[in-house]
């Protein structure tokens, strides 16, 4: 039976929104809310009625009857560290999105507005993967200092959706394989999946890792920390978030442009662009390490991962470790469906928050 679910995945400018049945997306849109419309709100849990009125706006105009719904799901947010499933949305739950117990971002709209979405037609509503998904061994969590605990923070919803789809390739399961999957985008993640467990993965919000298009990656500590002093700590911030990485050697976080830099000539950009390359490709290694060699496949995802030529690079590094899965792109979209699909057809059960 072909269970048609409503997605929502409230972004920092946008919301996408699709409808599917089964597996199959009947439609698609993607509503921007400009800068001007988003300072009328103090935080982003005041944007809720203005962002639900404009998904059911959307959905009108597809003249969709929500009637048809047998469930919605919404894009995960910054909630208590939590293992990997298809979360039901609960009275706690929701209330931890709205506090931002684990810091305020646009996704924690997301299974806020899938239950009110829900509750008006008698559905239960559904998170998959969010960015909190947390299954460290505990040797992963020591960080050097007592002070300090590393934390799992990543691309969970795209890493778990990938590491099906290069399963299914080796036709086994998720859960009987293991992978090291690097998810390269404005942050980049790698993490080593044992038997459907991330057991170990950088940091890639706080910028833990290698360097990215915007994030700074791992950085000499004395030094920063002398630059810590000289700075406010917002700065500093910014130069590990949003401002690091491609952004600060070469002024733009997109690598095509980097690329039509090195077309024309620019050594900086050419050597800039190798040494990313260089930095993932040494965390991969790293992370095959963690799974003692025992390495079914490498998955690389992500926007980088449809530039031939970075991945080419990357794989000069490691294609002696096992077989390279190239999976481009993210289909953040497809993974929130499949989630809420395996729980209406009885593939999986939901978990409680």
């Amino acid at each position: 039976m072909a269970f048609e679910t409503l997605v929502i995945n409230p972004g920092s400018t946008s919301t996408k929104v699709a409808v599917y049945g089964g597996q199959d997306q009947l439609f698609q849109d993607e509503i921007s809310h400009s800068v001007s419309e988003l300072k009328q709100y103090d935080t982003i849990i005041d944007q809720f009625n203005y962002r639900l009125e404009a998904i059911l706006s959307c959905l009108e105009t597809h003249h969709y009857p929500l009637e048809n719904l047998a469930a919605v799901v919404g894009r995960g947010g910054l909630l208590r560290p939590i293992e990997s499933g298809t979360y039901l949305v609960t009275e706690a739950l929701k209330n931890d999105l709205r506090v931002g117990v684990s810091g305020q971002h646009a996704s924690n709209l997301g299974g806020l507005i899938a239950d009110d979405i829900a509750k008006r037609q008698g559905l239960s509503a559904y998170i998959v993967d969010p960015v909190v998904v947390d299954e460290l061994q505990d040797t992963a969590r020591y960080s050097g200092s007592k002070d300090f605990e590393r934390k799992s923070i990543f691309h969970a919803l795209n890493h778990k959706a990938v590491g099906r789809i290069a399963a299914k390739g080796l036709r086994k399961e998720y859960q009987d394989a293991n992978f090291v999957i690097a998810h390269l985008g404005g942050g980049v993640s790698v993490g080593a999946h044992a038997l459907g467990k991330v057991i170990d993965v950088n940091n890639a919000l706080d910028g833990e890792g290698p360097f990215s298009p915007e994030r700074s990656g791992n950085l000499p500590l004395w030094e920063f920390t002398r630059k810590m002093q000289e700075v406010p700590a917002s700065e500093v911030y910014s130069q590990i978030v949003g401002k690091g990485g491609l952004v600060s050697y070469l002024g733009t976080n997109d690598l095509r442009e980097v690329q039509r830099m090195m077309d024309e000539g620019n050594e900086v950009a050419s050597q800039v662009f190798e040494a990313m390359a260089y930095q993932i490709a040494k965390e991969i290694g790293a992370y095959a390490t963690v799974l003692k060699g025992q390495v079914d496949g490498i998955v690389l995802t992500g926007g980088l991962a449809r530039s031939p030529l970075f991945i080419e690079k990357i794989q000069q590094y490691i294609d002696w470790i096992a077989p390279i899965i190239v999976v481009p792109g993210e289909d953040e979209m497809g993974a929130l469906n499949e989630g809420a699909q395996r729980v209406l057809d009885g593939t999986e059960e939901a978990k409680h928050y």
